[in-house]
């Protein structure tokens, strides 16, 4: 099991980017969580197989439909601890 840490920018907020999130994350059997950050930006960390995370990766480069990502800071991490879903926070 591998893990990532992912800071999403841009039009993030307020378009459904942290549901749609989850629901792509679920798809690919992944554990973690989406979140809101203060500054307007959002934060993934994402737990599972490689593939799997790395489709995850590519769909936040997108977003949901009126998402506008400017930018995905990506950093692959060691598994701090386990999470057993994927939740939105």
């Amino acid at each position: 099991m591998q893990q990532v840490h992912l800071i999403i920018s841009g039009t993030v907020q307020g378009v459904f980017y942290r549901a749609s999130c989850q629901d792509v994350a679920v798809k690919y059997g992944l554990n973690g969580y989406v979140k809101n950050l203060l500054n307007g930006q959002v934060e993934v960390v994402a737990q599972g197989e490689k593939e799997q995370l790395e489709k995850l990766v590519e769909w936040c480069k997108k977003g949901p439909p009126h998402a506008q990502v400017d930018n995905v800071e990506i950093t692959w991490e060691d598994v701090d601890k386990t999470h057993n879903a994927f939740t939105v926070l």
